[in-house]
């Protein structure tokens, strides 16, 4: 039997030792096409708008050093971090749920589903209700206690399912009852807040890039610029027990625990990183991989980086709106995207193109 099932693997399984994949590097290089426009437009709007040639110009006067009249100095100060967050928040978040659902071989997976998201939640809120944190009363503490959070929830999930074996199954199933279970004591500690910080809780659950600053980018920038690589390292495998299950993956010399392990880090500190900056921010984690997989197909060489591309294309493109269609109100870009991707998915759904959801 396995040997049958050896000889059925899709070609574009085999990454990079097989030829016969066509590389479709022209619709990765139009995402990042697409991409660039919207960075440059997100730039251009706010309070003040600019044309697209001003922006041009003073990120041309940034990149030389010069000095930056007023609105220069909103650009650079403000909408440029906030810009930069949203590309490292958003390609994190797709390539983490393009992981996530390699090694588990299912398309409802996203980083959320190990339970982080609930577990950064909790973190904020007790940082937030009870000060429970070594930076009390500022953002930088509610950042580090719902990042370590994260990470504790993560920790346990790897604990649990380790002693199973590590497998899709229980992995998911781990995740989706410690999810529970921070749930629970999130709403517990909400339910005993003041109103002031129920209202500050619920808006950090919102997810937002309100208030992005420099050093906030340099977290998730240097992570995702850093896990990036690593996931590129081991596409062959991926692209192995995307299609296989661990018996044939093993067969062709994959090490499917490690390669669970490894990929299942790599998600878990990129996303657990994210969030703790910008609150949780659903559906770019599920989304992306399904818009790049029906695009480039299911090589993660490919998929990868167009998953990233498509990821901060949605979240830069929802932070755009949020803070331009109601202005001066700003709704948060975790609202907007999900209003974004619900409608998208869906018609995916609907089109039957059920090869993009295997």
């Amino acid at each position: 039997m396995s040997e049958l099932r050896i000889h059925a693997i899709p070609s574009h399984c085999l990454g990079s030792r097989s030829r016969a994949f066509p590389a479709p590097l022209h619709h990765v290089a139009a995402v990042a096409g697409l991409l660039t426009i919207a960075s440059i437009v997100s730039l251009s709007l706010g309070s003040q708008t600019m044309a697209l040639f001003e922006v041009l110009a003073y990120l041309a006067r940034v990149a030389r050093g010069m000095e930056l009249d007023t609105q220069g100095r909103i650009l650079y100060h403000l909408r440029l971090p906030r810009l930069l967050l949203g590309l490292f928040a958003g390609a994190g978040l797709a390539v983490s749920g393009t992981a996530m659902q390699g090694i588990t071989r299912n398309p409802l997976v996203s980083p959320f589903t190990l339970g982080l998201s609930s577990a950064a939640s909790f973190g904020a809120s007790l940082a937030i209700v009870f000060q429970w944190t070594p930076f009390p009363g500022s953002r930088i503490g509610i950042v580090f206690t719902a990042f370590i959070v994260s990470l504790l929830c993560a920790a346990c999930v790897f604990l649990i399912a380790g002693k199973a074996g590590l497998s899709p199954v229980t992995l998911i199933l781990t995740g989706l009852a410690l999810s529970y279970l921070f749930s629970a004591l999130s709403a517990s500690v909400q339910f005993v807040s003041q109103e002031h910080q129920l209202s500050a809780v619920v808006s950090w659950t919102f997810g937002s890039l309100n208030g992005a600053q420099w050093p906030h980018t340099a977290v998730p920038g240097a992570l995702v610029l850093l896990c990036l690589p690593i996931l590129f390292l081991i596409v062959w495998p991926l692209n192995v027990m995307y299609s296989n299950d661990d018996e044939v993956a093993v067969s062709l010399g994959v090490r499917p625990r490690l390669i669970r392990l490894i990929s299942a880090l790599v998600s878990v500190l990129l996303t657990s990183a994210i969030i703790s900056f910008t609150g949780v921010i659903g559906f770019i984690g599920l989304v992306a991989p399904h818009i790049s997989r029906m695009i480039v197909g299911v090589d993660h060489r490919y998929l990868l980086p167009h998953s990233a591309l498509t990821g901060a294309l949605l979240l830069v493109a929802g932070d755009t709106l949020g803070r331009t269609v109601l202005s001066p109100v700003q709704i948060p870009v975790g609202i907007v995207v999900s209003f974004i991707g619900v409608p998208i998915f869906v018609h995916l759904i609907l089109r039957g193109r059920t090869g993009a959801f295997q």
